[in-house]
């Protein structure tokens, strides 16, 4: 089994956020009017993207209306950048020249940098959105911290954004030449397969998460658990870390028949091609850390 590190593509990014400068109280209300600030218009969980692939970053005064504003840091320019975030309620903004795309369709083309912005920018403009009132008594928030705080104007809490961790494994078979994946039921008919994932549950450790998680989806036991990596995952305020495992011996899987419908055994040449976009099954899509361990495993 190949010992290759494949970064995933959304943890690539070395961004300035510039964290100090969210402390000024007035740093929201300038960059609304600086013609240099970048902005990163959300709707819903979609951006403008070009051809080929590039966030298209507008100006202040093309935001529409309604939007909630967050710092993000400043560029390789020193200057501000922000995003705008709209919900998907809201009407679609009209950008000539431009599409409207997902994370999880674009993220894997993007450079670096862009993946990064893309995903802090997700992250905390769906928040944003998601978290107007408080959750301990129900009252009106303000925000403060240049977009990354709430504080409750009833009963004085201050509220930040939640990051949920959560846990990802690639499963190799006891002599590594044979990789375990799984097939969701949310995916419907689709034949895309997976690796094992699950949020972390109280009182646990992630070695134990991932352990619980395979033996509760798919039913084997495992050996050998290595950490790989992580990387945010914005659906809604994840963080997945990544690992890959050894099934023990002789371990015989079988789908739990509710959150996953079927598990195979894959040699490293089914993997191959269906990487290539032959064979019967599909792969997760390339912005994810799931596509990164199929990718250390196999060896590309």
């Amino acid at each position: 089994m190949t010992t290759k590190d494949v970064p995933p593509p959304l943890a690539r990014a070395v961004i300035d956020r510039a964290a100090q400068e969210r402390l000024d109280d007035g740093l929201l209300d300038r960059i609304r009017t600086d013609a240099d600030t970048r902005v990163l218009l959300l709707h819903g969980d979609r951006a403008p993207v070009g051809s080929p692939a590039t966030l298209q970053w507008v100006a202040p005064d093309a935001v529409p209306d309604g939007a909630v504003w967050a710092f993000l840091g400043r560029d390789d320019a020193h200057r501000p950048v922000a995003v705008a975030a709209l919900p998907a309620s809201a009407d679609e903004p009209v950008i000539p020249g431009v599409e409207w795309a997902g994370l999880r369709a674009v993220g894997g083309d993007l450079d670096a940098d862009e993946a990064g912005r893309f995903v802090q920018g997700l992250s905390i403009g769906r928040w944003l959105i998601d978290a107007p009132f408080c959750p301990a008594c129900g009252g009106e928030t303000r925000v403060e911290q240049a977009g990354w705080s709430r504080r409750c104007l009833q009963c004085g809490r201050q509220h930040f954004p939640r990051t949920d961790p959560a846990v990802i494994v690639a499963v190799a078979s006891a002599d590594g030449e044979r990789l375990l994946l799984g097939r969701n039921a949310a995916w419907g008919d689709i034949p895309t397969y997976s690796t094992f994932a699950g949020f972390v549950e109280a009182g646990e450790s992630l070695e134990t998460t991932v352990e619980r998680e395979v033996a509760e989806e798919a039913g084997v036991r495992l050996d050998r658990i290595l950490y790989r990596g992580s990387q945010a995952w914005p659906y809604p305020r994840s963080l997945m870390l990544g690992f890959t495992a050894h099934a023990v011996a002789d371990a015989e899987a079988r789908a739990d028949g509710e959150e996953i419908l079927d598990v195979r055994w894959f040699t490293r040449d089914e993997i191959r091609d269906a990487l290539a976009g032959r064979g019967e099954i599909r792969l997760p899509g390339r912005a994810s850390i799931a596509r990164s361990l199929i990718l250390r495993w196999v060896g590309e």
